[in-house]
Formats: structure tokens, C-alpha cells, sequence
């Protein structure tokens, strides 16, 4: 299946029946009134999340959506019929935006979770609500509300703990290969990983996360070189980045330099992934001899005058790997217990309301 994280559609809700005119027409009773019917609602459009879908690909086939309008009224007080909603299912991590306004209108974050994008039209009122003392037979009515119309765009934003970063060829997939049940494509050129991968890292009971590999991104990715950094948006939901770098590299690239590139295009992307967390994991140790590893690593952590955690891996030989995932496990569990720790500071009313604590 060809994963699409990008799709356009049209959203259109259903009009509002129109009100009835009608009047009641019964033996002896002459003058029997106004009784027309109101119209029936439109019906809307929702989005629901599926976590049983992993692309937008379905939206390069049908891009258009429309509820069914809402039954006229009739006689006899009769309202008409609403018109049926109309369901879209998108994957679970898929952020809507309005096209028109470029604003972000919801986030479908949780399996089953739903949003209204589209509102059905009012059913028109029918001529008996008209009636007064004064105008007893009235000859009016009202007609449906249009249903609204919007041009949606969808995003899909996976949902992952940690998201793998570096250059192509860096060892992103085979890491990920060497602490989870992903198999990503592995080769010995660059850009084999040509769409995100998913992995889940599972250390023990109640000890586990996901992991995000995306394609690797190269100097002048924000301005469309290689791939581009169109699928940074899946490690934007990420607590913690691995910056994973390549120790041995051919034709004596700079390895610091090559950091200092990824820095930038992510801050071309959004400067706040570079607030967030981010290790740096070097890899491919197993090309280098024992005894030089260490002070390859120190040298390299020295020039970039590198503050957060380190490690020196071989994800081909599965060295180092699980102690790196360990130490996020450990990352994690503090960040559950700090915020444990807030919520308890928190008064007694304030933890009843389920109000958010404030940092």
C-alpha cells in the first residue's frame, strides 16, 4: 500500500428541509386551520479516527463528501425526515485544517474520537407556526438553511515517543531493526527508507514505547533538496529525538558539520524541535578499532560542545542498543512521575475538576 500523510477534500453537509404550507381539510370542520409541517434537519459531516487505517490514501480516489439534505414538511404537521450524516474515516494521528483560513480546526488523537466538520442545515418552518390572531390562514413559510461547506486539509502526524533523526545512511532503520519488530528496507545506498516506519520497543511489563523512522534528510532540505523535510511533521508529537549519526563515514565528511546541518533544517522546519529533548546517538562503532572509538566519540561531543546524553552504538551488531532504550525507558518513567508529582501538588478542588496543572 502506498502511504499518503497528505490529502484535500470537500466536506458538504446536507440542506434543511423546507417549511410546508398546508391547511387541515376535514368534513364539518370549515375552518380548520394552518397545519404544515416543519422541514427536516441536514444531515453533517463528522471525521472519526480508525486506528484499522495507516494512510490517507483512500482520499486520492474521493475527495468529496456530502450528508443528505433534509425531507421537505408536509401536511398535517408533519416534520420531514433529517437527512443521514455522513462518517469519514481517517487514521488516528490525522490533524484538520481549513483550507480558506489556514487554521488548524482539530487533532483526531485517540481510536473511536470524532469531529464535526460540516453542520447540516435548519429544517424552514411551516405555515403554522405564521398563525395569529390576526392572520389566521397564513400563507407562509420558510425554507432550509444551506449545510455548510469547507475544503479540508488532512494531515497524518504519527504517533510515536521517540523519532529518529540523521542523515541518509546514517543506521536509522537498522537501529530500529535492532531494538523493535520493524523490518524497514535496509541497503548500502542512500534514501532506502523512503516513507515513515513504526516500531515498538518493549523492555518488560508496562515498558514499552514507539519508535519513528523517517527518511533522512540531507543539507538543503528545506528548500526541497533530497527528500525534503515533508515528513518531519511525524516526529512532531515526539517526546525525545535520537540524533542518530554515522562515527565512520567515507571520504572524511565532517561529523560535527553534518550535525550543524540537521540543526538547521530543523530549525527551518520548526524551531521548537530544537527545545525539545534530543540525544545523540553515535553509530556504526564496529567500523573503527576498539581502542580509537572512545576518543573518536569524546572528540566529536567536544567540538560540538554537545550538553544532553550520548551513546556510541553499532545497530548492525546490536551494540550499545538496548542500553539506549533503556535510558529512554528511564526518561519516560520520570516524566510520568514529575507530572504525578505536579497533579499531587495540586489543591483537592482543583484535581476534582480534571483541570490541567499549570507549569
Amino acid at each position: 500500500m502506498k502511504f499518503v500523510d497528505e490529502a484535500n477534500i470537500k466536506v458538504l453537509a446536507g440542506d434543511g428541509g423546507n417549511g410546508c404550507i398546508s391547511f387541515r381539510r376535514e368534513k364539518f370542520i370549515p375552518f380548520g386551520g394552518p397545519d404544515g409541517g416543519d422541514g427536516g434537519f441536514g444531515g453533517s459531516v463528522w471525521l472519526v479516527a480508525d486506528e484499522g487505517l495507516n494512510t490517507l490514501v483512500d482520499f486520492r480516489h474521493q475527495r468529496s463528501f456530502k450528508a443528505k439534505r433534509g425531507e421537505n414538511g408536509m401536511g398535517s404537521q408533519m416534520s420531514g425526515k433529517g437527512g443521514e450524516d455522513t462518517t469519514i474515516r481517517v487514521p488516528v494521528g490525522t490533524m484538520i485544517t481549513n483550507v480558506d483560513t489556514d487554521e488548524v480546526i482539530g487533532d483526531l488523537t485517540s481510536h473511536g474520537q470524532r469531529m464535526l466538520v460540516a453542520q447540516g442545515g435548519k429544517g424552514g418552518l411551516g405555515n403554522i407556526h405564521f398563525k395569529t390572531s390576526v392572520n389566521r390562514a397564513p400563507r407562509k413559510a420558510t425554507p432550509g438553511t444551506p449545510g455548510e461547506a469547507r475544503e479540508l486539509k488532512l494531515e497524518l502526524r504519527l504517533l510515536a515517543d521517540v523519532g529518529l533523526l540523521g542523515f541518509p545512511n546514517a543506521g536509522k532503520s537498522t537501529f530500529i531493526r535492532a531494538v523493535s519488530a520493524a523490518t524497514p528496507r535496509v541497503a548500502d545506498y542512500p534514501f532506502t527508507t523512503l516513507v515513515p516506519n513504526l516500531g515498538v520497543v518493549s523492555l518488560g511489563v508496562d515498558q514499552s514505547f514507539v519508535i519513528a523512522d523517517i527518511p533522512g534528510l540531507i543539507e538543503g532540505a528545506a528548500d526541497g533538496a533530497g527528500l525534503g523535510i515533508q515528513f518531519l511533521r511525524h516526529v512532531a508529537r515526539t517526546s525525545l529525538l535520537l540524533h542518530l549519526v554515522d562515527i565512520a563515514p567515507v571520504d572524511d565528511i565532517d561529523v560535527a558539520g553534518q550535525v550543524r546541518a540537521i540543526e538547521q533544517e530543523l530549525a527551518k522546519f520548526n524551531p521548537e524541535l530544537l527545545e525539545r529533548p534530543r540525544w545523540l546517538v553515535l553509530n556504526k562503532a564496529d567500523m573503527l578499532d576498539e581502542d580509537e572509538r572512545q576518543a573518536v566519540a569524546e572528540k566529536i561531543i567536544a567540538e560540538l560542545e554537545w550538553t544532553q546524553p550520548w551513546f556510541l552504538v553499532s545497530a548492525i551488531a546490536r551494540e550499545n542498543t538496548m542500553n539506549v532504550c533503556q535510558h529512554v525507558q528511564r526518561f519516560f518513567e520520570s516524566q510520568r512521575e514529575e507530572q504525578v508529582g505536579r497533579i499531587d501538588m495540586l489543591p483537592n478542588d482543583v484535581r476534582l475538576r480534571g483541570e490541567e496543572p499549570k507549569v
